[in-house]
């Protein structure tokens, strides 16, 4: 647990003082941290981690709605949300943004990068969902961004 602190404190350090290191992703820093929880580090260790989320729904919040929808038929087919209908949901959405056709669908670069599993965030992040992983802290951070992406969804049907 102390050497996840000092690496923690370390990379922090080197972050703050070279610029270079600043252009790091958020999702490149997410995926190292999963990746040392997932070796062997404590729980509590989770709960340092959980600062990389700190922006709360708002940082998982796709930036334009033909992303949501396209994260939100990704979420479908990966059975990653809890909506009791997900299907007439995603139809509703698609209706609402003229993206009813395949042709329509595929004239909105946002819509197909989502339907691949690229959130492209409020702001200016884009996060992989394919690279996150199908257990523990990539499992909830993938759950996490479908819930926000339903919720976005059903905000703008309504």
């Amino acid at each position: 647990m102390t050497t996840l602190r000092h690496l923690i404190a370390a990379a922090l350090a080197v972050m703050l003082l070279c610029p270079a290191a600043q252009a790091a992703s958020w999702q490149e820093q997410l995926n190292a941290a999963a990746s040392q929880l997932g070796q062997g580090n404590t729980t509590q260790d989770a709960g340092s981690l959980s600062g990389l989320l700190a922006g709360g729904s708002q940082a998982l919040a796709a930036g334009s709605m033909p992303n949501v929808a396209g994260v939100f038929e990704y979420c479908v087919k990966q059975k990653l949300l809890t909506a009791t209908d997900p299907q007439n949901v995603k139809n509703q959405l698609l209706d609402k943004l003229g993206l009813s056709t395949p042709q329509e669908q595929s004239e909105k670069p946002g819509y197909l990068e989502g339907l691949s599993g690229l959130l492209n965030t409020r702001n200016g992040q884009q996060i992989n969902l394919n690279t996150l992983s199908d257990s523990g802290l990539g499992k909830r951070l993938k759950l996490k961004a479908c819930d926000v992406i339903l919720n976005q969804s059903l905000s703008f049907i309504s």
